[in-house]
């Protein structure tokens, strides 16, 4: 089964708590406190599998957990780490955040991405001990793992895409021309899946040819299997598409022609920009006056055209020559750009609310939302540190920490940064 899309959800491991613990041996007074940190919780990590075609795996799988972060021990013993989850993608397959629809990651060019991050281990007590705070008993618990919900868009990585209304003849063209073996047969929609086949041109030269299926009028609306498969033409570097010479099923090939390219800029703009070159299907069965106005109608708008009857293979070497030429002046397959997820987004994952503890003097402030702000926060930077601390204003956090007695100069404390408080 051909599946592209998936929506799963993924939680990274949480850190280790840190430990309270105080050293105790024999002829050493005093030892002092010794808790070691926790362990750093395990990662979500993306690996792109080349033996993957599908995202079919996901279908019975929708959520993804790595493992939590040991707890730290005594003698400054930090805890292990949690094992990272290792999720197997195949290749061009698009990483989003589900609610948004940024684009984490393309696992096109990249065959490793960090999807959600492991919480921080927590800091023993040992890290808390000051000239005048020689005995802390308390430590800090380790951060929450990140969690997302995330789609996964499948995008076939194919140099040319092949255009053209069914039973026009592209499967027996990509059969032919390439070492491809799709289903052919004399019905609409005998192609229901994407089939990728790659051209041998040759000194250790190829390309990546796709057959796509099921377009017809109203493919951009979701009509046919149209709009299913529309999104693998996407990263194509060119298109073919093919039409019926003879118009041998009643239809008009140029017709056809300009209800698929209305349908390609429907569903992307861009895409009815894209190189097209026009090829003339089932010759045999066409005239000379049929074929000849054809060409003069596409030579007019600008296109290269080609005639073959790809069933015995006549024509078809020179519509991959033609190709293949072509190939060599355009840009490479496309890769889509990281894009940030928006500010809104993070900030709607206030929904933990916040807790405040107070040991020794020390404002322990833990929020889970908090902390990818935290780590998107320069504190170098004015305007940055402006806006964390706004955060802080209208989550709530400041006047908790006043109803909990803060006084100017007490220390707070929030995950691995600490500052000092100031009305």
């Amino acid at each position: 089964m051909f599946v592209d899309v998936a929506k799963i959800k993924i939680k990274a491991g949480n850190g280790g708590d840190g430990a309270v613990t105080f050293h105790r041996e024999k002829y050493v007074a005093s030892g002092g406190p010794d808790g070691g940190d926790g362990g750093k919780g395990g990662d979500i990590v993306f690996v792109v599998d080349d033996n993957l075609s599908t995202l079919a795996d996901f279908r019975y799988k929708r959520k993804y957990t790595a493992c939590d972060g040991a707890k730290g021990s005594g003698n400054r013993r930090a805890g292990k780490k949690g094992e990272d989850l290792i999720v197997k993608v195949p290749r061009g397959t698009l990483i989003r955040e589900n609610e948004s629809g940024a684009i984490m990651a393309d696992m096109s060019k990249t065959d490793k991405f960090i999807a959600a991050k492991g919480g921080r281990g927590g800091w023993g007590n040992s890290h808390f001990a000051t000239p005048t705070r020689q005995t802390p008993n308390f430590a800090k618990g380790g951060t929450p793992g990140e969690e997302w919900e995330i789609r996964l868009e499948l995008k076939l990585l194919a140099d040319v895409g092949l255009l053209g209304y069914p039973n026009v003849g592209k499967s027996t063209f990509i059969s032919v021309v390439s070492q491809a073996k799709p289903i052919i047969a004399n019905y609409h929609f005998t192609t229901i899946n994407p089939v990728l086949g790659v051209v041998d041109m040759g000194d250790e030269n190829s390309f990546v040819i796709a057959d796509i299926p099921g377009l017809i009028e109203g493919a951009g609306d979701g009509v046919g299997l149209g709009h299913q498969f529309l999104r693998h033409v996407e990263r194509c570097r060119m298109l073919v598409h093919i039409i019926d010479a003879a118009g041998s099923e009643g239809r008009d090939p140029i017709d056809d022609f300009n209800t698929i390219n209305r349908e390609l800029e429907k569903f992307n703009p861009e895409l009815a920009q894209r190189e097209q070159i026009v090829v003339a299907n089932k010759c045999d069965l066409a005239s000379e006056e049929q074929l000849e106005s054809l060409k003069n109608y596409f030579n007019n708008l600008g296109y290269e055209f080609f005639a073959m009857t790809a069933v015995i293979a006549e024509g078809t070497k020179s519509v991959i020559n033609a190709t293949w030429n072509k190939l060599q002046t355009l840009p490479p397959i496309k890769e889509y750009e990281k894009e940030e997820i928006p500010e809104e987004i993070l900030l709607a994952k206030q929904t933990g609310g916040f807790t405040i503890q107070v040991y020794d003097g020390v404002y322990i402030v833990e929020a889970p939302w908090l902390i990818r702000i935290l780590h998107n926060t320069d504190l170098d930077d004015y305007e940055s540190l402006q806006y964390f601390q706004r955060v802080l204003k209208s989550s709530g956090i400041i006047d908790a920490l006043v109803a909990k007695g803060i006084n100017e100069g007490d220390t707070v404390s929030i995950y691995d940064f600490e500052f000092d408080f100031i009305l």
